[in-house]
């Protein structure tokens, strides 16, 4: 494999000015740096990250404490902090907590130390892992991802604001002139689910309008579309705020089976937008999570946490699409 010296032997210049290029790159003059691209391109030069980290104590690789949840609004999260650290030449290690008991997050957390990461970021989706990981003294400063965690001395938190996004989903239901506005409710240890639950009641307590939870599901389109087929006939609300797409999409299933029409029977907004949303029929209304945005901030965060930067939690507001499953005037 060719090393640092080959490439300065073939561009002529100093291994030393191959690393400036490498790493600081406006330090050196263009014709210079050609000369050192054309080098490395010719002997397929790759950087050696181990020995840089024995030279300079960075190993420039981060630790992601997650729960393993194939939820799509999830998975997204995941993939954009990812993408957000490799930007940002970090690699990531991720430690994968799917019972988030005190043993098996301390071990989280101790495998991500013993490979040497430089920050952690936990992926905070359930009650018992935010606890439990606000327990964990970490040698290393910590970001949470969550909705409702207060940043603290050792903790900085980024997340999105779940409560908003309930409540914007709400307000344009009552605005399409719905007052039976019922919710398909998410897993009850989900943060998320909480955060929304109690958007969509602090909008209909602000209309004056009753809050009735249809039904509570796991995040799946199958349980959304169990959840339809049991709503009484005589009883059904004029309109569903579910906690995710997934949920919509099931209950939107169940509707079409009854012989229920959305928007006309039955306005529905969903939750995270996830890619082909817009092609359920009809499209769905959603709340638009920013996962790209969060998965910077994240990083943002622990990067200023390693440059010694005091502690602050920042917090992204959603936004709502709205599509043809909600717009009543289609009735």
């Amino acid at each position: 494999m060719a090393s640092m010296i080959d490439v300065a032997k073939l561009a002529g210049v100093s291994h030393q000015t191959v690393s400036r290029a490498i790493n600081r790159p406006e330090t050196v003059r263009p014709e210079i740096r050609a000369r050192i691209t054309s080098a490395i391109e010719q002997l397929g030069y790759r950087r050696n990250l181990a020995a840089r980290a024995l030279v300079t104590n960075q190993t420039r690789n981060l630790g992601l404490v997650d729960s393993g949840s194939s939820i799509p609004g999830h998975a997204s999260m995941l993939i954009a902090i990812e993408s957000a650290a490799r930007e940002h030449d970090y690699a990531t290690t991720v430690a994968v907590v799917a019972h988030p008991a005190r043993d098996v997050i301390d071990a989280a957390f101790s495998h991500l130390m013993d490979r040497g990461v430089q920050g952690i970021i936990v992926l905070a989706n359930t009650v018992d892992l935010a606890e439990e990981s606000l327990r964990v003294s970490a040698d290393v400063p910590v970001v949470m991802v969550a909705g409702a965690v207060s940043s603290s001395e050792r903790l900085r938190v980024v997340g999105v604001r779940q409560e908003n996004g309930a409540q914007l989903a709400t307000r344009h239901l009552i605005d399409q002139g719905c007052t039976r506005i019922t919710h398909l409710a998410g897993p009850d240890r989900w943060l998320d689910a909480r955060l929304r639950v109690d958007g969509w009641r602090k909008e209909l307590a602000a209309a004056g309008l009753p809050a009735r939870i249809l039904g509570q599901g796991d995040w799946t389109a199958r349980s959304g579309y169990r959840i339809g087929l049991e709503a009484p006939a005589d009883d059904l609300p004029d309109a569903v705020f579910a906690s995710n797409d997934q949920m919509a999409l099931g209950f939107m299933l169940a509707m079409h089976e009854r012989g229920i029409r959305i928007p006309q029977d039955v306005a529905v907004v969903g939750f995270d937008d996830q890619p082909g949303s817009d092609f359920f029929y009809p499209p769905l209304t959603t709340v638009r999570q920013p996962f790209a945005q969060v998965g910077h901030a994240a990083i943002a965060a622990l990067l200023h946490a390693l440059d010694g930067a005091p502690p602050e939690s920042q917090s992204i507001s959603p936004e709502l699409v709205v599509r043809e499953s909600s717009v009543r005037a289609a009735r």
